[in-house]
């Protein structure tokens, strides 16, 4: 089974990639571009055929490592 974790800085944190970004857009002639935020996704196959364990599984990893939760914010998608 397959895991998707997105993580996302936190509203309030900084974010330069995001920023880089939205400038770098805006230089390239795309008009009416907002914030930008920048995160990661994280593709995990996963052993485990029970969706809710699976998730439960993919969300402690998140807490543990893939994200760092004081900055940063994460979500756990099945697919």
């Amino acid at each position: 089974m397959k895991a998707f974790v997105t993580v996302m800085p936190k509203a309030g944190v900084l974010d330069p990639q995001g920023k880089a970004i939205g400038h770098a857009l805006a230089g390239l002639g795309f008009a009416g571009v907002g914030e930008v935020r920048a995160g990661k996704v994280i593709e995990l196959e996963l052993a485990e055929t029970d969706p809710a364990k699976a998730k439960a599984a993919a969300e402690e990893m998140a807490r543990k490592l893939l994200a760092n939760t004081v900055i940063e914010s994460f979500s756990v998608t099945l697919g």
